[in-house]
């Protein structure tokens, strides 16, 4: 392996995008063998979200799964086919429609939810115990950032909540006060040594 190839590994053993990527491949791959030839990752994500809260309109779907808003629209059109979820207008906005389960999907759900739980199990069982609570809290912050991104909310760190405030492109176009003064300060000694010399 060249030292090229070899840098480039290197990069990728500690990039976040690639290894999230990689543990993406992996989960797909334990959720199939688990859940066989039944609902999707995605099919299950949005019947448990409905279950949760049945009557949800689509946009709540984004924000509860993560799918974006246009494959989620062609998801729920296809779920309503096949007879697992269930379209009405909502009682709350006349312009909205409410998504909820059909006895297919609730059946659907119940059938899938315990092969659901054996994957996590097995995917969680990757790392040891005392790093579990912190992988799960890390996945969920990254999850928070990525509904905020989907329903687009500006995705600003708490913390640098302040620094982002101070870094305005106005604040930023001015020249720094300090400048202004240098230059006059600069240009009165040369008129002292004139008088001076004169």
């Amino acid at each position: 392996m060249s030292k090229a190839e070899k840098a480039t590994v290197a990069v990728l053993a500690r990039s976040p995008s690639h290894l999230l990527h990689r543990a993406l491949q992996l989960a797909l791959d334990v959720y199939s063998e688990a859940v066989g030839a039944g609902l999707t990752q995605r099919q299950f994500a949005v019947l448990a979200a409905v279950a949760a809260d049945e009557g949800l309109t689509q946009t709540d779907l984004v924000r509860a799964t993560g799918i974006d808003r246009s494959t989620l629209a062609d998801m729920i059109a296809r779920m309503i086919e096949k007879g697992y979820l269930g379209r009405e207008r909502s009682t709350l906005d006349a312009r909205a429609k409410t998504v909820r389960l059909a006895d297919k999907g609730r059946l659907a759900l119940a059938e899938t939810a315990p092969r659901v739980a054996d994957a996590d199990a097995r995917l969680i069982g990757y790392l040891t115990a005392g790093k579990r609570d912190a992988f799960i809290t890390a996945l969920s912050v990254l999850s928070k950032a990525g509904e905020a991104s989907l329903v687009g909310e500006p995705v600003i760190d708490k913390k640098k909540k302040k620094t982002a405030k101070a870094d305005k492109p106005e604040k930023a176009e001015k020249p720094p006060k300090a400048q202004k003064p240098a230059k006059v300060k600069a240009s009165k000694p040369d008129k002292k040594k004139k008088k001076k010399k004169g």
